[in-house]
């Protein structure tokens, strides 16, 4: 079928992936729109049957799992398998978080069965996902990053608090400990040593980052997907505007804005690395020194994916189908301007960042209106935003009561 212009394989459908209990996943429900909307059968493993992308009209079948990310990976495979083979053809496998995409990649000879995957180094995707392989990786390849140590015991966690600087940046090391034994529950700031103190009872578990203070940086999304040749297309990049927690937690709201530089430095990392497949870069730029460092190599798709795309209506979810099943991703340069927003979280970063010094702004005009990408409400499939309110209502009710 085709699409504005890219061609789509509809005999080959999808199926979407990822671990642990979170079911407001936008990505989700943006890939299953993406490939839907273009004929793909898709389908999506999903926590029960009233998740938003459980009922979105593009979905051809749940498949409805609760994984917890406890599992052995072992037998999560053998599960996946399970669903491979009574879906009617090899399907594209999608893993739309972390853990998903590691368990995808070190398994891929064994998931090729039923699946269609990219053909990348099984521990390269964990090595960039991984706190301390990525931190390697840009020592050794020249990339910048922000100054990180990687502390055993309490004695260097201080020491190394320290000699960063207050306040200090705090991460969980890996990405399966986020799931199995979480240290912080995502990025977090910390100011003073009591603080770090309270906070962090396992230093082997965590990384200390040196903080590049939000009024002097600029927040950088790079989507991109590596073909097997090694060329990039294709690469997007955007501005990150709010997060939700503020300044250190996930988009909320961000624009399409084209970034030259920024594209080329991250297609030739990924040649470098030897990465394929699709990929979600996040970029600080230090207003300080004016360098790029390098913050997150995702090695999977993005949650907010579905703000970028060409003229064409080529994305990264696309790119990915029609490169694994054999046809030419076409090249084109993105829509400008395009925003996306994440309703369910948007309105609280919004009051956050309001009189407030949020993020540096790129200088010069912004580009015209390109659209607006919601992360849950689309006209055509309604169902997955109500479920979104719904679901953040009686979430909002129980905290109350508690």
């Amino acid at each position: 079928m085709v699409v504005r212009g890219v061609e789509l394989d509809r005999s080959v459908p999808a199926l979407l992936f990822k671990v642990g209990r979170y079911p407001l996943h936008q990505g989700s429900v943006g890939a299953v729109r993406s490939l839907g909307r273009a004929g793909v059968p898709v389908h999506a493993v999903v926590e029960d049957a009233y998740t938003p992308t459980a009922v979105s009209r593009h979905l051809s079948r749940r498949h409805v799992w609760p994984t917890t990310g406890l599992e052995d990976p072992r037998a999560l495979v053998e599960r996946l398998l399970g669903i491979g083979r009574r879906l009617p053809a090899r399907a594209v496998l999608i893993p739309t978080d972390d853990e998903a995409a590691l368990l995808a990649a070190g398994a891929r000879d064994r998931l090729a069965e039923c699946f269609l995957l990219p053909k990348v180094d099984p521990g390269l995707p964990a090595g960039l996902a991984g706190k301390r392989g990525l931190y390697r990786r840009c020592l050794a390849h020249g990339v910048p990053a922000p100054d990180t140590r990687f502390p055993a015991d309490r004695e260097q966690l201080t020491a190394f608090a320290a000699e960063l600087g207050y306040p200090v940046v705090v991460k969980n090391l890996a990405p399966w400990d986020r799931l199995r034994a979480p240290v912080v529950p995502g990025t977090t700031l910390v100011r003073d040593r009591r603080a770090l103190l309270a906070l962090v009872g396992e230093p082997r578990a965590v990384l200390l980052q040196a903080y590049v203070p939000r009024e002097a940086a600029q927040d950088w999304i790079v989507h991109l997907y590596a073909a097997p040749d090694g060329r990039c297309a294709p690469v997007f990049t955007g501005l990150k505007l709010r997060s939700w927690p503020p300044h250190a937690g996930v988009t909320t709201y961000a624009r399409a804005l084209a970034n030259p530089g920024l594209a080329r430095r991250s297609a030739r990392l990924c040649r470098a690395l030897g990465y394929r497949g699709p990929a979600d870069l996040d970029w600080r730029l230090d207003l300080r020194d004016g360098r790029y460092k390098l913050v997150d190599f995702n090695p999977r798709v993005g949650a907010q994916f579905r703000m970028f795309e060409t003229a064409g209506g080529l994305d990264v979810v696309r790119a990915l189908h029609l490169d694994l099943t054999g046809r030419p991703i076409p090249s084109g340069g993105q829509r400008e301007g395009r925003r996306y927003v994440a309703e369910h979280l948007d309105p609280a970063a919004f009051v956050a960042y309001r009189g407030r010094c949020g993020v540096a702004r790129p200088p010069g005009r912004a580009p015209g209106h390109g659209g607006v990408e919601a992360a849950w409400l689309a006209l055509d499939d309604p169902l997955p935003a109500v479920v979104t309110a719904v679901r953040v209502l009686a979430l909002a009710v129980r905290r109350r009561r508690h």
